[in-house]
């Protein structure tokens, strides 16, 4: 495929967010849908005022600031993907959700687009397989917050084909990130290893080994991780920590990823993390 210029994020949330604002910084013309134009709108307009804090501290100029967004259009339906060339859908965990978006934006897109995912542990290969384009299916696991992670995680769907994976390698690279890849494997390979780590810390918490912060420094200065595991799960929303734990314990059948009952709790007490103002810490919203 060549240089992708039409590119479709759907979801206009935290991660849809960063990775529209990414491609439109790395020259691409960005349609930006969610469940409505309003909501798009406001997602657009969220870029909008993390851009302006950079232009406050100088990291950019009003004028960059101005071509980012004249780039990101939001879009009401499916129909505006109509001549998108690469399409990555950033939805919440749900495999029921996700498997309708694909449905819709497959009858939606040009037959010679590629549909991607965001998602950070539902599979590829089923996704693919609810679509007419199987072959042009596969997973973009941006880290999040999205501009400021380098890291891009491929997964290819079993039925993935080369020029597909050429195509999003070439994608990834030309927003600035680096890449690793991986089979379509619960958790992949990021989550495959931080998962356990996280319900770790919740455990730790949980028996009372250690406060909040005393976990968090021992991971910061102990294990020089720039973040603590609270301050991670926080950013990540605690809803999505767990849902990736059940989704691992499920799949693999294995205790070892079984999400701790603090966890749960947190999650039944909608204290998300950061898009909800608390959770292991409160935070001014």
């Amino acid at each position: 495929m060549t240089d992708i210029q039409i590119f479709g994020v759907i979801g206009a949330g935290q991660m849809g967010r960063g990775i529209a604002q990414v491609a439109a910084q790395a020259g691409c013309d960005v349609l930006l849908k969610d469940a409505s134009l309003g909501h798009a709108e406001k997602g657009k307009a969220r870029i909008e005022k993390g851009l302006g804090r950079l232009v406050e501290k100088g990291k950019i100029d009003a004028e960059t600031r101005d071509a980012i967004l004249g780039r990101i259009t939001p879009i009401d339906g499916y129909d505006g993907f109509a001549e998108a060339q690469f399409v990555v859908e950033a939805a919440t965990e749900q495999m029921d959700l996700k498997t309708k978006i694909f449905q819709d934006a497959d009858a939606a897109m040009r037959e010679d687009a590629v549909l991607a995912s965001n998602t950070s542990s539902i599979s590829l290969t089923k996704l693919a397989g609810a679509t007419a384009r199987p072959d042009r299916v596969i997973g973009m696991h941006f880290m999040n917050p999205v501009p400021v992670m380098k890291l891009v995680e491929i997964v290819r769907a079993l039925q993935t084909s080369d020029t597909t994976y050429q195509a999003a390698r070439g994608l990834a690279e030309k927003m600035g990130k680096t890449l690793i890849t991986t089979k379509d494997m619960p958790g992949f390979i990021v989550n495959r290893m931080l998962i356990p780590f996280l319900n770790e810390a919740c455990f730790s918490f949980q028996e009372g080994l250690g406060t909040v912060e005393d976990i968090d420094t021992g991971a910061k200065l102990g294990l020089n991780h720039p973040m603590g595991p609270f301050e991670l799960a926080d950013l990540i929303g605690l809803d999505t920590v767990l849902f990736i734990s059940e989704v691992l314990q499920r799949e693999f059948g294995d205790d070892k990823y079984r999400p701790p009952a603090i966890l749960r709790n947190y999650v039944a007490a909608g204290w998300l993390g950061r898009k909800t103002g608390r959770g292991f810490y409160t935070y001014d919203r």
